[in-house]
């Protein structure tokens, strides 16, 4: 089964600035995860309900939407993309 992967514009904008072979890295992995194959796993605690990818030493957080669709929400390096993407995923829902 195949799923359409949409990426948001902080993992577009990301990945514009990485090297060439992290980028194209991080292309086929998105390309992968519509397919559903790579490393990825469920998040625990604070960000249940998310999973993450693991691409070389990039993480990308990603959730199912409700129309089956895969949404690749945010990219960043694995020491920091925890701590950024649960302070930003509190900050959005106490707005």
């Amino acid at each position: 089964m195949s799923r359409v992967v949409r990426p948001s514009v902080q993992v577009i904008a990301y990945a514009r600035r990485l090297a060439p072979g992290p980028r194209r890295a991080v292309k086929q992995a998105l390309v992968e995860l519509g397919h559903e194959r790579g490393d990825f796993c469920a998040l625990e605690a604070n960000l249940s309900g998310y999973y993450r990818l693991r691409v070389g030493r990039h993480r990308i957080i990603f959730n199912y939407a409700t129309d089956g669709a895969i949404e690749a929400i945010f990219i960043e390096e694995r020491h920091l993309v925890y701590e950024v993407f649960e302070a930003q995923f509190i900050k959005r829902l106490k707005s």
